[in-house]
């Protein structure tokens, strides 16, 4: 190892990878939510004509947000100028109910493309959206095994869902 490198262990991902191995043969989630008329179910904020806004099972922190096409494409280079410009006025609309509903100090914002990077679902391109808090890595991941998600999803769902436009 490197002079000074140090290791940050995330056991709470754990529960993350044990799903993701357990049903390598499910459908795709963003496919299965961008077809379903039941968005609170499938916890989707915000639809446009191309794009929807859906929360994060598996969230690093409450209001972690995932936006991703209808069209199952795999890269961002796959997708049209119309699928582009609804992922970022998307992106631009979760920024503004996060910080309505929950003031963060920041954002992390990202698209793993491919495996090596991270993707758990490399087939469908997507954007997380993780607002974050001054302090919200504690030490509870590392000494007790647990990520502490303050907020139940159903309650980050009803938050949230208010912030965002009825239709697009």
């Amino acid at each position: 190892m490197r002079e000074g490198r140090k290791i940050l262990f995330a056991p709470w991902r754990m529960k993350y990878v044990e799903y993701v191995a357990m049903k390598p043969k499910r459908a795709c989630f963003f496919c299965e939510a961008a077809r379903s008329k039941d968005d609170e179910k499938n916890f989707v904020l915000c639809r446009s004509n191309n794009a929807l806004v859906m929360l994060n099972l598996f969230p690093y922190n409450t209001g972690h947000l995932l936006i991703a096409p209808y069209r199952h494409v795999g890269d961002i280079l796959s997708l049209s100028d119309e699928e582009c410009i609804d992922l970022i006025n998307l992106l631009r609309l979760s920024l503004i109910a996060l910080r309505k509903a929950y003031n963060p100090d920041g954002f992390n914002i990202g698209i793993n493309i491919g495996g090596i990077s991270g993707a758990g679902l490399e087939d469908h391109v997507h954007i997380h959206v993780v607002p974050r808090w001054k302090g919200d890595t504690n030490f509870m991941p590392i000494i007790a095994n647990t990520k502490v998600i303050p907020e139940a999803i159903k309650d980050t769902y009803r938050r949230l869902v208010k912030q965002f436009p009825k239709k697009r």
